[in-house]
């Protein structure tokens, strides 16, 4: 036991020593390429209540005043020691970069987190009964669905689900929420107003409100979990040692379950830790669609006025992300199948 726990030891330490190099040559390349997009302080240069000696502070503060390779490294520098960097907010007004990353980061987590656990979930499930029952109605319904949802855009999902269910059965208008649509986590809500509306309105609407973006991203994996996961399962369910299993006289539900089921699953494991990073990273149409203020909406922004402080710092938030999903579903290869072992 002692041995195993240390080869897992060993094992997660040098997936992450081959991570932090990759993590490193990204950071470079794309700091190379938004550093030379434009200029950051182009809004400012053209106001003429700005004097010049401002102008060349607010330029020194964003390390403007040297080449691209040394802004490189000197914010390399500082944010290993911990400071982000600074970011020209709204208003040309300076703020820390690392709590406006946290803060979007967070938010987006949320729902993403969400939206791909219900996806997994029932991804898996139909996947399953699809290709235990193969060509049958289920599986008709299971595949016809999921081709249904790949082939529409994301955009096209979330404003359905924002039309119908909100503009015509009035659901979250009708609560007064239309303010904070799709944002129940920025909402402020008094002990006053509680007793007013009922604590029973509240959270209908703020579960109302956070259920339709996630639904919205949920579509998209969904389809793919499921297609996956029946692949994956009709595939096991012809292997030599299933055929073996029901040979032997065991039930078929000992069979699915107990030696099936965990073999198909890997697959998945590996589509789920890809897919978060890139729902993570893109979930930007979604959040503007429900006022969602999260790493998309911040992201444009920044590229809006040529940030690179912030964008730099959405990119190893989420390049990290991406990291510790891969060596998530890295550790999970090794418990759903005993025969793939780290270290």
């Amino acid at each position: 036991m002692r041995s195993s726990s240390l080869n897992l030891v060993i094992y997660i330490l040098r997936r992450l020593a081959i991570s932090i190099p990759v993590l490193l040559v990204g950071t470079f390349l794309c700091f190379l390429m938004v550093a030379g997009t434009g200029d950051p302080l182009g809004e400012l240069r053209q106001n003429p209540q700005i004097n010049k000696q401002a102008l060349a502070d607010t330029a020194h503060k964003l390390g403007l005043d040297q080449g691209i390779i040394p802004r490189y490294f000197t914010w390399l520098g500082d944010f290993l020691s911990g400071n982000w960097g600074i970011s020209i907010a709204q208003g040309n007004a300076l703020q820390p970069v690392e709590p406006k990353v946290m803060a979007a980061f967070a938010v987006t987590f949320k729902l993403v987190v969400g939206a791909e656990i219900l996806a997994l979930i029932v991804g898996i499930i139909v996947g399953v009964l699809a290709a235990v029952k193969q060509y049958s109605i289920l599986d008709y319904i299971a595949t016809t669905l999921a081709f249904l949802l790949f082939s529409m855009p994301i955009f096209c999902i979330a404003i359905v689900l924002k039309n119908y269910a909100i503009e015509v059965n009035g659901w979250v208008r009708d609560l007064g929420l239309s303010d904070v649509l799709g944002n129940p986590w920025l909402r402020t809500v008094s002990p006053e107003q509680l007793k007013t509306d009922g604590v029973g309105d509240f959270v209908i609407s703020t579960v109302g409100a956070y259920l339709l973006p996630v639904l919205s991203i949920m579509a998209i994996s969904f389809a793919a979990y499921s297609r996956f996961q029946r692949a994956s399962m009709l595939e096991v369910l012809n292997a030599d040692y299933v055929r073996t299993a029901r040979a032997k006289g065991l039930t078929n539900s000992r069979v699915i379950f107990r030696h099936a089921f965990r073999n198909a699953l890997i697959p998945v494991t590996t589509l789920f830790s890809v897919n978060f990073g890139g729902v993570l990273a893109g979930a930007i149409i979604t959040e503007t669609v429900f006022n969602w203020h999260g790493m998309g909406t911040l992201l444009v922004e920044a590229v809006t006025k040529n940030d690179t402080q912030v964008m730099m710092g959405w990119l190893v938030v989420i390049a990290s992300s991406v990291i510790v999903a891969n060596l998530i579903a890295d550790l999970m290869y090794g418990i759903l199948d005993p025969r793939i072992r780290v270290g």
